[in-house]
């Protein structure tokens, strides 16, 4: 079974928080908008042996932090707390697809006005696919095309169906 995991990145915003949603690359996705959208995410990979261990699977907060900098091209920043530390990250659980595939995912809160260093424009890592199908040319697509930040209702609207409990995770939490 297929396990990822990733960020909310949220920020209060003028009027409400917002939260990072990223537009999902490659033809599938290129023409359509709702549920085409993901929190920065991606697949938790098996680490090889070496001479201290076994094979292992990368423990998930790991892989969260090194798929969001991949997808996004920079980790983004905590906000710094009451105490001036950095705020640490809220873990929210794990969801899964209708596929059966899991996504654990953790809360950060980045510095308000925060944004990436080209807005909306992520400098993400690529896949290569067959396209168009079987025509034997194989073409680079970006894992996320375009960012842009949106409160929570309009990100649940936006995201794969399964992110939804995610957001409203975060919301919970951030009622206290």
């Amino acid at each position: 079974m297929s396990e990822s995991a990733g960020l909310v990145l949220w920020r209060q915003g003028l009027e409400d928080v917002e939260v990072l949603v990223g537009h999902m690359g490659g033809p599938f996705w290129s023409r359509k908008d709702a549920r085409a959208w993901t929190i920065p995410k991606g697949e938790v990979e098996t680490l090889p042996a070496d001479d201290d261990a076994p094979a292992r699977t990368e423990a998930l907060y790991d892989a969260a932090l090194r798929e969001t900098t991949e997808e996004l091209g920079v980790l983004p920043p905590s906000a710094p707390g009451p105490d001036g530390a950095p705020e640490p990250d809220v873990e929210l659980g794990t969801v899964r697809n209708k596929r059966g595939k899991r996504v654990t995912a953790w809360a950060r809160h980045v510095p308000d006005g925060w944004d990436l260093p080209d807005p909306g424009r992520p400098a993400s890592n690529t896949f290569t696919l067959e396209w168009p199908p079987r025509s034997g040319r194989l073409q680079e697509f970006p894992e996320l095309d375009r960012t842009r930040w949106c409160g929570l209702d309009e990100a649940r609207a936006l995201v794969v169906a399964a992110q939804e409990e995610l957001l409203t995770r975060l919301e919970a939490h951030l009622a206290g």
